[in-house]
């Protein structure tokens, strides 16, 4: 690409990160990344009143967390700043009075009474609501006596008639807009805050955005859009439009489905590891060439190509999450994975709040035994019920083992070994049931397994040896004792 790339993430602080912001996010980092370009992040804050606390350290916070950086910001700084739309509002102005100054925009008085007024008598005609024109030819007389009454003034954009707007999007190809399909729309509300299809484009030309990566909701507003870049002779940037994300019923995710989790903290309180988030949700309408899909941050650098972005829409499949964050999971420091996993325990009332330094490696251990079959850090506590039961909740299956003829034999035999050793440890448990096998003669299944049931209540599991040593000794001695 020969123009330098920039691009940026400019989320509202309206809530905390979503997966779909996320996905945003993800896609122009990536983007930028492998361009050798710069990744921005501005905050669009100027609709005051859903503006939530804690909603931009969120955004911040979480990108962090799944292994993104940026360039310019509200935290780093940069040429192009301030890069909060709030600390804007004089540039925004100045640009809505030269839109007025040679007729392309016009002040507005009308109620919020009237134009509802407007619309229910359009809709009552079968018509699309849009703005008349009321205020459009205002004379200065008018415009004043209008004052005099008190209004406030809003500045709307004198849309062209008759005009096509086509633009060549990324993603969709080829798209266009017909001017007449809306009215004459507001650039700067009655509070003087510039609205979003205004201020975003007097912000991404200044910043000198080459490209703009969103979600398809926003194809809509890309007709308001290229008309302020054609009203100022301003060349707009190469747009591509992400497809929607959807939950496996291909329905668009809501925040009221709660079939998923869709907050990025909400993946980070269970568990799930940052860079298995990273590599699964840019595997959210976008595809690598051939069947690979467990990929480093730097691979995925390497590998974006915004070309590959899915015309469809990405299915948020809950089943390819757990198995990509498994896949981590399994390659992980097992200490890490203690770390995650311990206050999954402590949460449940399995575990003090404060542990020893023997509780603590008793349970670093636990951990490390599951580690393998773990999703995220929350399954533990599921994974582990048995240690933590006085007494055991057996399978149907189990029962059906322990009726087998050799059982009473290798159960007694292995309590007697059990209880006899001063030393308990792996070894000591391994030794004491070759020591059964030769005794009883029992071997393979008809050792193994129940003595698992004894001591589990089923009939698989993790490592025997080690499943009987965390159990302890008093409470494997009794569990065989009752078997």
């Amino acid at each position: 690409m020969n123009k330098d790339i920039r691009v940026r993430y400019a989320p509202s602080p309206t809530g905390h990160l979503h997966i779909g912001n996320a996905r945003t996010a993800l896609f122009n980092y990536l983007f930028a990344r492998h361009h050798g370009g710069t990744f921005i992040v501005r905050i669009e804050d100027t609709d005051v009143k859903r503006n939530v606390a804690g909603g931009e350290e969120n955004q911040f916070n979480y990108m962090k967390w799944l292994g993104m950086d940026w360039d310019e910001s509200i935290d780093v700084g940069g040429e192009y700043g301030p890069y909060r739309q709030t600390e804007r509002i004089e540039i925004y102005s100045k640009y809505a009075q030269d839109l007025m100054d040679r007729g392309l925009a016009y002040p507005c008085y009308c109620t919020e009474e009237e134009l509802a007024a407007e619309r229910e008598e359009q809709l009552a005609r079968g018509e699309t609501p849009k703005y008349s024109g009321t205020c459009r030819h205002l004379s200065a007389e008018e415009r004043a006596a209008k004052e005099a009454e008190g209004r406030q003034a809003s500045i709307r954009f004198l849309v062209p008639e008759g005009r096509s707007y086509t633009f060549n999007d990324l993603v969709k190809g080829e798209i266009t807009f017909e001017s007449d399909t809306t009215g004459d729309w507001v650039i700067i509300k009655k509070d003087g805050i510039g609205t979003y299809n205004f201020v975003v484009v007097i912000d991404d030309y200044l910043m000198k955005m080459s490209h703009v990566l969103r979600g398809e909701d926003h194809i809509t507003n890309t007709l308001r859009q290229l008309m302020i870049y054609e009203a100022f002779g301003w060349e707009a940037p190469i747009f591509g439009h992400m497809t929607l994300i959807v939950n496996e019923n291909r329905k668009k995710l809501s925040k009221r489905d709660e079939s998923i989790l869709q907050f990025i903290e909400q993946y980070d309180q269970l568990g799930y590891l940052p860079e298995a988030m990273m590599n699964f949700i840019a595997l959210l309408g976008w595809s690598p060439e051939g069947e690979e899909e467990i990929f480093s941050r730097d691979e995925l650098i390497s590998i974006f190509d915004a070309n590959r972005l899915s015309k469809s829409p990405a299915v948020f499949d809950t089943h390819k999450l757990n198995h990509i964050n498994n896949v981590y999971m399994k390659k992980a420091d097992p200490e890490r994975i203690a770390k995650l996993a311990i206050p999954h325990l402590q949460k449940a009332g399995r575990l003090p709040e404060q542990l020893s330094s023997e509780q603590e490696a008793w349970a670093a251990s636990l951990v490390k035994l599951y580690q393998e079959q773990m999703n995220c850090a929350s399954d533990i506590v599921e994974l582990s019920d048995m240690f933590f039961r006085d007494e055991l909740v057996m399978e149907e299956e189990g029962k059906a083992v322990l009726q087998e003829e050799q059982v009473p034999a290798v159960l007694a035999a292995l309590h007697a070994k059990l209880e006899a050793q001063a030393d308990w440890s792996v070894d000591t448990v391994k030794s004491a049931i070759k020591e059964v096998q030769k005794e009883t003669g029992a071997k393979g299944k008809g050792l193994f397994m129940p003595v698992r049931v004894a001591v589990s209540g089923q009939t698989h599991g993790r490592d025997l040896n080690e499943t009987i040593v965390l159990l302890g000794r008093d409470k494997v001695l009794h569990r065989l004792k009752n078997a």
